[in-house]
């Protein structure tokens, strides 16, 4: 990290020096790991606030608020003059002094503040050159944020940071570099600044350019406030079934694992609970640019609630211009509107559904100072009658979506896989064969696996000869045969899948043959082999 003020010794660190100590001697790694969880969530306040398009027509009036939810503002997006590479200007359409005569903005804003409301600014955006693109001097670059930061009197920045800008990552370093040297100015007059990076994701998190320029701002001395993932568009990385919700919270937990990678990269280890809170979610709100994406209040809610419940430090959305029903002379919603999101609200604001439990202000985190927590080196062991699936074991081999526990988390093999490490830190998803599903939950037992009753299929001997497709049961669990054989048991099936004659019928299968066994109706004597167990 860049050398920045000495913070004062807070009660926080105090404790620290007094609690850590104590509780690791009493209760472990258990005792340590609650408190630390309970400390991230305690100085975290997780806040919500809209962006706004503020050179969108029709011009939305942020100033007149229609609901608490709409007190905090991202004003988007601060990008280089066509005409200036180093000059700030509003949308490539107006200077800061032209958006204030023309639009009234630093009016707007007072206006805001009036009313106990707060705004920040995204500098960046799909359409227009972020500064750090064509301001090639960083210096220069530097005072350009600055004359912004300055104006407006920002506590919160964010840069939104795609397309050709991300791929750019000569830009990418001069945005680091000049962002670091303003956030220790800022810090040194006694005007902090957060700062938070706003990337595309997919449902398997950042993609290259992403984390590069996560690992770009933090090798720079930037202390991030948080990434915040546009959760939105994901085009072919999303299921043909899968909803907005489910494909935005896969989105948020593979990029809060790439976080906690990122931070140890830069010897800054981390907490699960903190990189939660650095965490933020933006979601187009209805009709989405890619045509069957459409992000509904069902899918609002949803992860509201998902969120809260993972700690996630902000939410916001896009955008507060959209937040409300398409009227009758607009009538193709598949269209994306400036306007309106597209979808029936009902008199709903996805504003008022998305910001619940999002108790914090935009400026809470602008004097907070990232530092290394000690439980993020500390691995848990995993207990197997607290675990719901068994727990990974190097020598075993995993069959495609089978379930395991590894550090007290739950991981589902996306392929075959023996020997990798489901927490293997990788960046790119694609490099492990372990998908992340979530946290062991607090009370979880062993899942109990699915059997059959006795004579259902004849018993498995150790004497007896196996011709391909024949079925026997198991300890109650039903296998059938891959090939001839005599003498291997089922059991080892699980440890060597590829080897052993025996594979274990799925739970889908196993529950369609006890349904039948119910109703009375002839239970399949197996034919073929049954693809594996899910």
């Amino acid at each position: 990290m860049a050398a920045m003020n000495r913070p004062r010794l807070s009660w926080i660190r105090v404790m620290v020096a007094v609690i850590v100590p104590v509780l690791v001697a009493a209760g472990g790694y258990y005792g340590f790991n609650w408190w630390q969880s309970a400390r991230a969530e305690a100085a975290t306040k997780p806040w919500f606030a809209s962006y706004v398009d503020v050179t969108a027509t029709p011009q939305y009036a942020f100033e007149a608020l229609k609901s608490v939810s709409d007190r905090d503002v991202m004003l988007s997006f601060v990008v280089a003059d066509p005409n200036s590479a180093c000059a700030p200007s509003w949308g490539a359409a107006y200077s800061l002094n032209d958006a204030s005569s023309t639009l009234d903005l630093d009016r707007r804003i007072a206006r805001l503040e009036q009313q106990k409301g707060a705004v920040g600014v995204s500098f960046g955006g799909q359409a227009h050159d972020e500064l750090a693109t064509t301001c090639t001097d960083v210096s220069s670059l530097q005072s350009a944020y600055a004359s912004v930061v300055s104006r407006y009197d920002l506590s919160t920045v964010d840069f939104d940071v795609e397309g050709s800008n991300l791929t750019d990552h000569a830009a990418g370093q001069r945005r680091a570099e000049a962002v670091a040297a303003l956030q220790k100015a800022r810090r040194a007059s006694g005007h902090p600044l957060a700062v938070w990076l706003t990337l595309p994701v997919s449902t398997d998190g950042l993609s290259t350019d992403g984390t590069t320029q996560v690992s770009q701002f933090l090798k720079a001395g930037v202390d991030l406030a948080g990434v915040n993932a546009m959760t939105m568009d994901y085009g072919q990385s999303k299921g043909s079934s899968e909803t907005m919700a489910a494909a935005s919270e896969q989105a948020l937990q593979q990029t809060q694992r790439q976080l906690g990678i990122l931070y140890r990269m830069a010897k800054t280890p981390l907490s699960a609970a903190t990189l939660w809170s650095k965490v933020g979610a933006t979601p187009m709100i209805g009709q989405n640019d890619i045509e069957n994406e459409v992000f509904s209040m069902k899918d609002a809610s949803t992860l509201n609630a998902w969120a809260v419940k993972q700690g996630v430090g902000r939410m916001s959305m896009w955008s507060l211009n959209r937040d409300t029903t398409c009227g009758t002379n607009y009538p193709n919603v598949s269209e994306v509107s400036d306007a309106c999101s597209g979808v029936n609200q009902n008199g709903v604001l996805f504003a008022d559904t998305l910001s619940k439990g999002f108790t914090g202000r935009i400026n809470d985190a602008a004097s907070k100072i990232t530092t290394a927590d000690p439980s993020a080196t500390v691995q848990p062991t995993d207990n197997p009658a607290t675990s719901p699936y068994p727990i990974w074991n190097s020598q075993a081999a995993y069959l495609q979506g089978t379930k395991v526990v590894w550090h007290h988390n739950v991981y589902q093999a996306k392929w075959w896989t023996q020997g990798d490490l489901p927490d293997n830190p990788v960046l790119s998803a694609y490099q492990t064969p372990w998908n992340l599903i979530g946290p062991v939950l607090p009370g979880e037992k062993p899942i109990k696996p699915i059997t059959l009753p006795a004579g259902t299929y004849p018993a498995w001997s150790g004497t007896a000869t196996y011709n391909t497709g024949q079925r026997v049961l198991f300890d109650g669990i039903p296998y059938q045969a891959k090939w001839w054989n005599t003498g291997d048991s089922p059991q080892a099936s699980s440890s060597n899948p590829d080897g052993s004659p025996w594979v274990a019928l799925k739970d889908s299968e196993i529950k369609a043959i006890a349904n039948a066994i119910k109703q009375g109706k002839p239970v399949p004597s197996g034919t073929s082999t049954p693809s594996a167990n899910g």
